[in-house]
């Protein structure tokens, strides 16, 4: 039987899976798992950007840019060097400093295409009724 030409591709994609499988940073350790997680606080920090200024937490969004910085230092300087740890944490601190800035009032706008500020809602005008309806007290 013929070797087919898919073999050699097959083959190498198993073998890249298994390295990623088996990899000291990978899904079978907590070291993927936990920045995997995190990026959750991205999400939310993203999400905060629409926030008002004024409900921004001080305290808090500083402890998440120093966390974001200390654990960005930390992923390059384990063995083996984390990088999914190193990416999460950039973002993490990335963000809290924007929040920071506004806060400080450093920026006033995000300068993020997908982050808008909510719009207050414009009232429609009022409606004349049809001819011939019914008529409320209000409109007699």
């Amino acid at each position: 039987e013929t070797p087919s030409l898919l073999h050699p591709v097959v083959m190498s994609s198993a073998s890249r899976f298994s390295a990623f499988w088996n990899h000291p940073a990978g899904p079978k350790t907590i070291h993927f798992w936990a920045p995997a997680m995190k990026w959750g606080l991205v999400i939310a920090g993203i999400n905060d950007l629409n926030r008002p200024v004024d409900k921004i937490s001080l305290p808090q969004t500083s402890a998440l840019a120093a966390t974001g910085l200390i654990w960005s230092r930390y992923a390059t300087q384990i063995t083996p060097v984390n990088y999914s740890l190193l990416s999460v944490n950039i973002f993490v601190a990335l963000t809290s400093c924007i929040q920071l800035a506004r806060k400080y009032g450093l920026i006033d706008t995000v300068p993020l295409p997908f982050v808008t500020k909510k719009q207050e809602p414009v009232a429609s005008p009022p409606v004349a009724p049809a001819l011939g309806a019914p008529q409320t007290k209000n409109q007699q």
